[in-house]
């Protein structure tokens, strides 16, 4: 492949973007922004999952406690004819029971069937107790000191990070990171990324695939930790547990994000290598250029065949 970058620079990576063009509202989309605004849709649709849960919830205790207060009176009634109507009515309090009970239960398979993301993984198999709070926001750095500051990280770690990026195992991954706890953080998705589209764009893409798996792993423990309002290392044992052990389809979300992010890196990859190209061209043109600024190359395209065979054959007698 053709090392089309030879050095890597955070200030010009940091305006990579990754182009979407099936979203016409949003043209460049930068990987940040898109898991926070597939996060906000995530809390919204599991927002209403949640309510309609404990409305079921609620119908499923009420009808129970009605039932519970008509058996109780039955048992108490002396007169026939008191009798029959509270069998009838417990008989329609039981139906009506058997059918929140019913809908409970599609709700829990709809719930353990859901694709498994950052948001879900939260509720179940994490806990706030057994981790460190997130430390207070220091002193709000300027943007070129952020961009210092990243660039000397990047600089000091990159051979770290590379190692990371080619981890395949789980289990590896995780105790890399438990080894390297500096690594967990923003600086290092960032390399990642900018690591994918380079490696895309030097055509080796089976590379580029497994990169891209371990940026979307640092992407999630990333944002369970935003989520959960710990540092990053503090979420890698408890990630790296949850999806070893979680159903296949759990997987679906983690896998969706993935494909999506390598989509992204080979529509962006090819935009920035036909605009490179188109680059090197446009200089070479430049130089070819004789008095009155001809480009001797377009100039012996409009010559007729016969002239354009003496250049060729230097005959020009």
């Amino acid at each position: 492949g053709r090392g089309f970058i030879a050095d890597f620079g955070y200030s010009k990576w940091k305006d990579i973007e990754i182009s979407d063009d099936e979203d016409d509202t949003h043209p460049n989309i930068d990987t940040p922004s898109l898991f926070r605004w597939r996060h906000q849709a995530r809390v919204e649709r599991m927002g209403e999952f949640e309510k309609k849960k404990s409305e079921t919830k609620e119908c499923l205790e009420k009808s129970q406690r009605e039932l519970a207060g008509l058996k109780k009176k039955l048992q108490a009634a002396d007169e026939e004819s008191e009798k029959k109507k509270l069998e009838a009515d417990i008989a329609k309090m039981e139906k009506q029971f058997s059918e929140w009970k019913t809908k409970e239960s599609e709700l829990e398979k709809q719930e353990k069937l859901a694709p498994w993301n950052v948001d879900t993984i939260c509720r179940e198999g994490f806990s706030k107790t057994t981790v460190n709070k997130m430390p207070e926001k220091k002193t709000e750095l300027s943007e070129d000191e952020r961009l210092e500051r990243s660039q000397k990280f990047m600089d000091k770690y990159k051979k770290d990070i590379e190692k990371f990026g080619f981890y395949h195992n789980w289990d590896d991954s995780k105790e890399y990171l438990l080894k390297n706890t500096h690594l967990a953080c923003e600086d290092t998705a960032n390399y990642l990324t900018y690591w994918c589209v380079n490696l895309q764009m030097e055509e080796k893409n089976s590379l580029m695939k497994q990169v891209a798996h371990q940026t979307i792993v640092m992407q999630y423990i990333l944002e369970l930790s935003k989520t959960m309002e710990v540092p990053p290392i503090a979420c890698v044992p408890s990630f790296f547990t949850k999806i070893k052990t979680c159903d296949a389809k759990y997987m679906e979300g983690f896998n969706q994000e993935l494909n999506a992010f390598i989509d992204r890196i080979e529509r962006r990859a090819k935009e920035k290598t036909d605009k490179l190209m188109a680059e090197i061209e446009e200089e070479e043109r430049q130089k070819r250029l004789g008095p009155g600024g001809l480009d001797p190359a377009e100039v012996y395209e409009e010559l007729p065949k016969e002239l354009q065979h003496c250049f060729d054959s230097k005959d020009i007698g």
